[in-house]
């Protein structure tokens, strides 16, 4: 089993992620999740983007998108390809051209 890391939301204060295998979580100051980007294996190298979701009370502060740049971030250093289902990620992917190298050529 893969430990727990911990890393603070790069400009944004009292918050963190929590990096898991397949997930990420946004936690707030006390600990509380309040967004989370999953990620589960297609294959060993390749992950389906499946669901985002940042606490409705805190929406429109661009958490969503920086959970998505943490899972790119974490795909990236682990070699990993990425097929983004969720609606929100694949609009990020459209809307950002790096990250169009993380989906594999045949999906």
């Amino acid at each position: 089993m893969q430990q727990e890391t911990y890393k603070p939301v790069p400009g944004v204060e009292d918050m963190k992620f929590k990096y898991e295998a397949n997930r990420i979580a946004l936690q707030d100051k006390a600990g509380k999740e309040v967004g989370e980007i999953t990620f589960p294996s297609i294959d060993t190298n390749t992950v389906e983007i499946n669901h985002t979701f940042v606490d409705p009370s805190l929406r429109g502060q661009g958490l969503a998108a920086k959970l998505v740049e943490a899972a790119v971030e974490k795909l990236r250093n682990e070699g990993k390809k990425a097929v983004p289902t969720c609606s929100y990620v694949k609009a990020r992917f459209e809307e950002n051209s790096e990250y169009q190298s993380l989906v594999p050529k045949n999906k």
